[in-house]
């Protein structure tokens, strides 16, 4: 195991002066760093450490005895030299500049940046020089103007000094090329794209340039009327991002007077290094929606037999268009269906449950009345008909001590392994494929390690969408020179930072990376020095791959046989090569075919084990990788260990008392089948899930939520799926209590309280130990970190760990001294987890789809998420600068099909698979492929996964998400007009 992060090379050094002071730094040194290192402060504008340098403010002149003054940021320290930095002549020059910049700012009191966080830099040299805009004698400049078009971010343009720090923060560290400079000489201004306004150009809103902006030029709004004020005057809550598994850093400032955050930005940390995305810079809100749950609830009796309580959610008749769940094969007809409050059943459904019309079907119940009613109605069918009766879902969202308490309730109180999550939907046919061959689950090297790759294959995946901050690495190394392999059906942004598309048809990755592994084996471009110590099963895999010669990979995947001899060629000489995949690789029944592929393809060239080099499938929910570490998978008690191994199960029947089921558990799709099915499941506990819009085909799920005896739904907000619930617990958001989370990267961190939970809504570790005390288990946790320890004792990959030394940057596991080391970035440098120490190569057939296109349904329908949103929308919908940002459903057409079908770019369309049928907008779009459709799966109105099938990868257990047929087409003359009076989305 190595702890390598940056490459280590020889360097040549040079002494210099500074100030009369020595100093002896690497060569190519600049005076401005080597002067920090003696502690010499060279006052700055333009320069910021994190970007390139540019030397444009002149601010930090220095005197090197030279004809002119050199600017301190670029220029190199030079063996010999010596440096004067704050002579007489050099403070007047600072003080002239910063008196010719200030002239041009908007009065202090009106300044954006020093009424909000107050920290002006500009205005702090001017402070230190003695000038003010309102005595100087220099003519004061304006109109550049204004520009307010973004949700979040206000441009000010008369604030402006031109320093560029905002084009670099977009540039260098975001790698998102959007911010420029327009115009000549005095009107030239900061651009974004072509002259367009901020809001409608192509920013993401991540918010990088408002961090690096020295003066009011760029600042963030206020949300929810909060007002931004000095970093002082609010409370500083340093914690870790809620949304994406990439897990950054940041720090939440808190109005204690108004109970609110007033704004956030990123922190220091080894892997996200300060940045943040759109979600986890201005994201935070949905926590104080008015919307949030803050009483316990029960359903009423006369809201009995047990069903769907809104139109929207119903949608079981024929005609339900548009709804959630609404929709039939044909797609065809109206109803005018009343719903039981009277409403029209007709009308177009909003972005969020209607608590309205769902609320009435529950009655406010005390915490004692409702956690009484949820354990005896648990126990009663466990009693009743066994523990195969149980099930529960616990949550990527919750922390790592929660989903192990709760895995915990399920195996011990109720004596069943059906407890699952998420990841059963996201990377479980990864982790099949990981554990088979590595010998574990979890990634092998970090994101950030793309800075030691000369080669990086990306596929199945749109980073930039999905991981940003992990992407922006990935855009960095490409500049650097590492060179990108994009494998994807759709030509996402990815696709533009890439140095090779290869634009798969859906379903044929295991054709395409055969293909690939053929030309490297014939082209002698293996390892083979590795395999021979460190793989097995070479040979069979060498008689599967010569079945897919590039030409016959080329007719399956539509990518030319050049290309693909191209990329076999890259890839096989590279010095170090990582493979970071998403959910286009695992979400087909095929994905654990997929997996082993990419295994293969990193096992063969030793890609595994070094610096630069190994398998990272990136975690799509903030704390997927810890709730499966913690055991909140069906088949692994914590750590993956096996329920179905006699002596780990032995080995926790000790540690927890009792006895525990010796049988592998049923999976997030097989409890809601198994529901359907007599003697199946009856009684379940929800926490944080919402399968009616997250698990594939929600016709089905609709039906098996229905048919449960008995839900309980452990939730923040009123959910799809808590419609179906007899008892609903209010629970915490992600701001409203401690616990750890772990990073795709392995990085476990702390996330901290920010605030109180609303009401009478409650801790969810805490809602859990009193459901496990009233079924008899005698739990007496005082505390999260006290959980965290019994977890710990019994997952040997988090030895040594311990909350209060994960510290403000988390730590890696595992880590033989996280109190002196970050721990190890790149595992299996000697043996992989595996009993033999080797690499198992699985060799893997192309298989099609499941469900293929034909003349009724003839497109082929791929969906996934937007940068703006995650998961189910539940948070991201209720977050003002998310849901403005991205309001509404639309389903991503290629030109032609729309042209085909007489769509125009906006229109509302029927999108129609064998599952049933949805309404909403077409986008026209380049990304897509020729017979191929995307559509996000946040949009309850425009349930994607209405749509999809659940039929399973047979080891993975994961839906095939990625693949279904559908058509898509035109509204009737008299739907379009009843859309028509109802109003647009």
């Amino acid at each position: 195991m190595t702890t390598l992060e940056e490459p280590v090379t020889a360097v040549r050094t040079v002494t210099a002066e500074i100030d009369g002071r020595p100093v002896t730094v690497p060569e190519g040194t600049s005076i401005y760093d080597a002067a920090k290192q003696v502690g010499v402060d060279i006052p700055v504008l333009c320069h910021d450490e994190r970007y390139d340098p540019v030397g444009v403010c002149r601010m930090c002149v220095v005197d090197t005895g030279g004809r002119t003054f050199a600017a301190a940021c670029v220029r190199p320290c030079e063996d010999g030299m010596r440096v004067e930095t704050s002579t007489p002549e050099l403070e007047r020059n600072r003080a002239t500049l910063t008196e010719l910049l200030i002239s041009d700012q908007p009065a202090r009191a009106a300044d954006p940046k020093e009424t909000t966080t107050g920290d002006n830099l500009l205005l702090d040299l001017a402070d230190r020089f003695d000038v003010a805009k309102e005595t100087t004698d220099l003519p004061c400049g304006s109109g550049r103007g204004l520009d307010l078009s973004n949700p979040v971010i206000a441009v000010n343009h008369d604030a402006c000094i031109l320093c560029d720090r905002c084009v670099r923060a977009c540039d260098d560290i975001q790698g998102n090329d959007v911010i420029g400079r327009s115009g000549k000489g005095y009107s030239t201004t900061i651009a974004f794209d072509l002259n367009d306004p901020m809001g409608a150009s192509s920013c993401v809103t991540c918010g990088e340039c408002v961090q690096a902006c020295p003066t009011g030029a760029l600042t963030n709004k206020a949300i929810n009327d909060i007002p931004i004020r000095p970093r002082e005057e609010l409370d500083a809550v340093d914690s870790v991002c809620p949304y994406c598994g990439v897990g950054c850093a940041l720090t939440y400032y808190v109005d204690r007077s108004r109970g609110a955050i007033a704004f956030a930005e990123g922190r220091d940390q080894p892997g996200s290094k300060s940045r943040l995305c759109v979600k986890g810079r201005y994201g935070w809100d949905y926590a104080a929606s008015p919307q949030r749950l803050t009483v316990p609830l029960i359903r009423v009796e006369s809201s009995y037999p047990k069903g769907p309580l809104s139109a929207d959610v119903r949608g079981d008749t024929d005609n339900d268009r548009g709804r959630v769940g609404g929709g039939n094969r044909s797609g065809g007809g109206r109803s005018a269906k009343l719903s039981k409050n009277g409403k029209d059943g007709r009308r177009k459904p909003g972005g969020l449950v209607d608590y309205d019309e769902v609320l009435p079907h529950f009655r406010e119940a005390t915490w004692e009345e409702a956690l009484d009613l949820v354990a005896r109605r648990l126990r009663e069918i466990h009693a009743e008909q066994g523990p195969g009766a149980i099930a529960g879902f616990g949550s990527a969202k919750c922390s790592n001590e929660e989903a192990y308490l709760f895995q915990k309730l399920i195996r011990v109180g109720f004596g069943t392994n059906n407890v699952d999550h998420c990841t059963r939907l996201c990377h479980a046919s990864s982790v099949a494929a990981l554990f088979e061959g590595v010998g574990s689950g979890a990634v092998s090297t970090t994101y950030g390690d793309v800075a030691n790759a000369e080669v990086v294959i990306i596929t199945g995946s749109n980073p930039t969408a999905n991981h940003p901050v992990a992407s922006s690495f990935f855009k960095q190394a490409r500049r650097r020179g590492t060179k990108i392999i994009y494998v994807d059906p759709r030509a996402s942004t990815v696709a533009e930072h890439a140095d090779y598309h290869c634009q798969v048809k859906p379903g044929t990755d295991v054709a395409f990376y055969n293909g690939v592994m053929h030309e490297v084996i014939r082209l002698g471009l293996i390892d083979r020095e590795f395999i021979k110590a460190r793989v097995s099963n070479f040979e069979e895999l060498v008689r599967t791959v010569n079945d897919y010669p590039p030409e016959r990979a080329a007719q399956i995947t539509g990518v030319d046989a050049d290309l693909i001899r191209e990329v076999a060629r890259v890839w096989g000489e590279a010095k170090a090569g990582v493979i970071y995949w998403g959910m286009g690789i695992s979400q087909h029944t095929t994905g654990t075919d997929n997996a082993r592929c990419l295994i293969a393809m990193c096992s063969i060239t030793g890609n595994v084990g070094k610096p630069g080099a190994g398998l990272h499938p990136l975690r799509g929910q903030n704390n997927v990788q810890g709730a499966s570490d913690a055991g909140l998978i069906p088949m692994f008690y914590p750590d993956y260990q096996g329920v179905d191994l006699d002596a780990t199960r032995r080995r926790f029947e000790q540690a927890w008392g009792t006895e525990l089921d010796p049988n592998r558990g049923l999976t997030v799709t097989e409890i809601i089948g198994s529901v359907l099915k007599p003697g199946g499941v009856r009684g379940m506990y929800m926490l944080g899930e919402n399968p009616f819009l997250s698990d594939p085909n929600i016709n089905k799920v609709r039906k098996a939520l229905g048919a449960l005896d008995f839900l309980v739904v452990q939730d923040i907000f009123l959910t799809e799926t808590a419609e179906f619930a007899d008892v609903i617990l209010p629970a915490s958001s992600y701001l409203e209590k401690e616990g750890s989370y772990t990073n795709t990267d392995r990085r476990v961190q702390l996330g901290r309280k920010v605030m109180d939970p609303p009401g009478q809504a409650r801790v969810d570790w805490e809602i859990i130990q009193e459901i496990a005390r009233r079924i008899g288990l005698d739990w007496s946790y005082s505390s999260p970190s006290q959980v965290f320890d019994e977890m710990v004792e019994l997952m040997p990959s988090y030895a040594n760990l311990r909350h209060d030394n994960l510290g403000l940057t988390g730590k890696l596991y595992p880590n033989d001294d996280p109190d002196h080391s970050d721990g190890t970035v790149v595992l299996f440098d000697e043996r992989f987890n595996t009993d033999d120490g080797l690499a198992h190569l699985v060799p893997a057939q192309w298989l099609p789809a499941k469900e293929l296109p034909d003349a009724e349904y003839p497109l082929v329908l791929n969906t996934g998420r937007l940068l703006e949103h995650w998961h189910t929308g539940s948070m991201t919908r209720r977050s003002y600068a998310l849901d403005t940002i991205s309001p509404i459903a639309e389903v991503y057409m290629h030109p032609k099909d729309a042209a085909d079908r007489g769509l125009s770019h906006g229109q509302t369309v029927r999108v129609r698979s064998r599952r049933g049928a949805i309404e909403l907008q077409v986008r026209i779009s380049h990304r897509e492929q020729l017979g191929n459709c995307f559509i996000p799966f946040h949009f309850r109105e425009a349930a994607a996964n209405l749509l999809t099938i659940d039929e399973i990868d047979p080891y993975g257990k994961i839906p095939e998400f990625k693949f279904c047929a559908i058509q898509v087409e035109a509204l009737r003359a008299e739907d379009a007009e009843d859309l028509s009076s109802m109003g647009s989305v």
